[in-house]
């Protein structure tokens, strides 16, 4: 995570308007193509990798459960 990336300005924007301490954004696809931006403080980048590991399991775990379809 070394200066800003393509979607930088977009995750400032959300940042600001939410006021939020932090925010991932990630892309998928978008009009600039696959990317994410990260602009947290440094106590929460470095707690990332556990909260993108726990999200993956409740993700995992509502597909599992049905709770996330096609629709």
């Amino acid at each position: 995570m070394d200066g800003p990336g393509k979607y930088d300005d977009l995750c400032t924007k959300v940042r600001e308007e939410t006021k939020a301490t932090g925010v991932i954004l990630v892309v998928m696809d978008g009009n600039r193509g696959y990317g994410f931006s990260v602009q947290a403080p440094l106590v929460i980048v470095l707690g990332l990798p556990q909260i993108l590991r726990d999200l993956a399991g409740k993700i995992e775990e509502d597909i599992a459960k049905g709770r996330i379809s096609d629709s």
